[in-house]
């Protein structure tokens, strides 16, 4: 299934022809355009899909105008210049590609280990200055000293291996992979108080978050052995640069090799011009193999999504990777159908107290979530607007006040989805599946039908006590109205008062007219 329709792609800076071409021939229409931030949101709202690697920020007052944009891609990994909450909140898929410039960015942070090891950068503009100071650039070997890596994903792991090579002991620390894991390929993982004292050299690998900014800092510094060198290929900002300065000039830091800053191009050029410190203008991803990787990378990963084949490398909408089975679309469609009817079907006007999703079936267990997000978006789309998808469903139910739960049970003998909602102090339950690909309702608060309810068309709902003259009531006031019936489906109890279903063959102009006739009554298009 594919989850969004992506007609035209804005590419709005350099990045490899690999990634047009492979987006022109699966039929999408491409437009490569630089351009400043006031002409990218006079322009955005004719795009479905922005492709950008770090230099345009997609702010949220880009986002709120791309009115018709679906997906945001970033040709390279972490998205630090996207908003994702923004976009999140406009149901706007970002994408990245974690590991189109892995190996390019762990190559250059070994090439920086090895620079402060041998002053390299420092004698090369000696020699070019006509000096010949051997002395001067004693170096020290890395065989045998401590690297120690915060952050422990794939340019982390590469990092490792590589300096493992040198003779190095490698040790890190990472809250997200498993000791395990890292020591198969040799790295003891400890915390990070255990972790400064023991260090000869540290390189962070972490993502910018409020919990890694400043992770290197005055308090870090004084933890470590004096001289210790750092090395920061990831994001500027993860090491306090104005602690990094003052441990470089007492002498507790021995050398920095940075390529990120937290102003870029950075305005202080202190940390640039001291002398133990090796700086490079942002290129841990600029090779030309990386760079061909992450624009072939991000164009298939939008193909691959518009043609329903598979979601790789969304950072705000995991409930959509389940969506891509076969059979998929027919349950979203469930869903959504089943929060309608819910919605229509419970007279108050109250905000939602809490959305309760429960499916029923093994062949159901990882699709809670989507069906959990499809049944929000039935319940909180209002007319035929845009309105609420399956990526900002969740958020925006928090924001209104809704709880959510979610539950599975695979020991049901049927597969099915119940939706429970509470509203105003009352509940109101629906109880749906999939039968023969069609979204049927089997339950709505209580009454079981006798033929299951196809989920689509105009479909009038009532509640009323069995009676042979109510039926022929209703029929007369379709009638009146010049609604044909086309279907009914009645309950199977025989007494007190239960819910009926009609398919009708347009909505009834005035409801109303029912009132006399029925308890409770409601009408919808789905």
């Amino acid at each position: 299934m594919a989850p969004v329709s992506v007609k035209r792609v804005l590419i709005s800076e350099s990045v490899d022809p690999c990634c047009k071409t492979i987006l022109q021939e699966n039929g999408i229409e491409v437009t490569e355009k630089q351009m400043t931030k006031e002409e990218l949101m006079a322009e955005i709202q004719n795009y479905d899909g922005l492709v950008v690697r770090s230099a345009t920020k997609v702010t949220a007052d880009v986002i709120n105008a791309g009115s018709n944009l679906k997906i945001i891609g970033r040709a390279g990994t972490g998205v630090d210049n996207v908003d994702v909450d923004a976009a999140t909140k406009s149901g706007i898929i970002v994408m990245n590609t974690p590991s189109g410039n892995t190996i390019s960015a762990a190559e250059l942070t070994c090439a920086l280990l090895m620079s402060l090891s041998r002053h390299i950068p420092q004698a090369v503009m000696s020699m070019k200055d006509g000096k010949w100071d051997r002395k001067k650039f004693m170096g020290a070997e890395l065989y045998g000293k401590v690297l120690g890596i915060v952050g422990l994903g794939r340019i982390g792991k590469e990092v490792a291996t590589r300096m493992q090579s040198f003779g190095m002991k490698t040790i890190g620390y990472d809250p997200i992979t498993p000791p395990e894991v890292s020591a198969g390929w040799g790295v003891d993982q400890m915390s990070l108080e255990q972790l400064w004292p023991q260090c000869d050299y540290i390189t962070v690998h972490t993502p910018l978050m409020p919990s890694t900014t400043g992770l290197l800092n005055d308090a870090s510094f004084a933890k470590c052995k004096k001289g210790v060198k750092v090395v920061n290929c990831a994001r500027g900002g993860i090491i306090d640069e104005a602690a990094l300065l003052r441990a470089l000039e007492s002498g507790q830091c021995g050398g920095a090799g940075l390529d990120v800053f937290v102003e870029e191009p950075p305005k202080d050029r202190a940390l640039v011009n001291h002398p133990n410190v090796v700086s490079c203008p942002h290129l841990g991803a600029s090779t030309k193999e990386a760079q061909a990787r992450c624009g072939k990378d991000i164009a298939l990963q939008i193909v691959d999504m518009v043609t329903g084949k598979a979601l790789v490398g969304a950072v705000n909408a995991q409930v959509l990777v389940s969506t891509f089975s076969p059979d998929s679309h027919q349950w979203i469609r469930l869903g959504e159908s089943m929060g309608r009817v819910l919605k229509a079907c419970s007279t108050s006007k109250e905000p939602y107290s809490l959305v309760h999703v429960t499916s029923l079936g093994e062949s159901l267990k990882k699709s809670t979530g989507f069906l959990s997000s499809a049944a929000v978006v039935g319940l909180l789309t209002e007319g035929p607007q845009k309105g609420p998808n399956l990526v900002n469903a969740l958020p925006l139910a928090a924001e209104t006040g809704i709880t959510m739960k979610t539950d599975h049970n695979d020991s049901n003998d049927r597969v099915a989805c119940v939706v429970e909602i509470s509203v105003n102090g009352s509940s109101h339950k629906a109880v749906g599946s999939v039968q023969a690909g069609v979204p049927v309702l089997l339950e709505l608060n209580g009454s079981v039908f006798r033929q299951p309810v196809p989920l689509s068309g105009h479909l009038l709902f009532f509640k009323a006590a069995t009676s042979t003259e109510l039926l022929l009531s209703i029929t007369g006031v379709l009638a009146a109205a010049g609604v044909e019936l086309e279907s009914f489906s009645a309950s199977t109890a025989s007494s007190g008062d239960q819910w009926y279903c009609m398919g009708i063959s347009s909505l009834l102009g005035d409801i109303g007219a029912l009132k006399s006739l029925v308890k409770e009554a409601a009408q919808l298009t789905v």
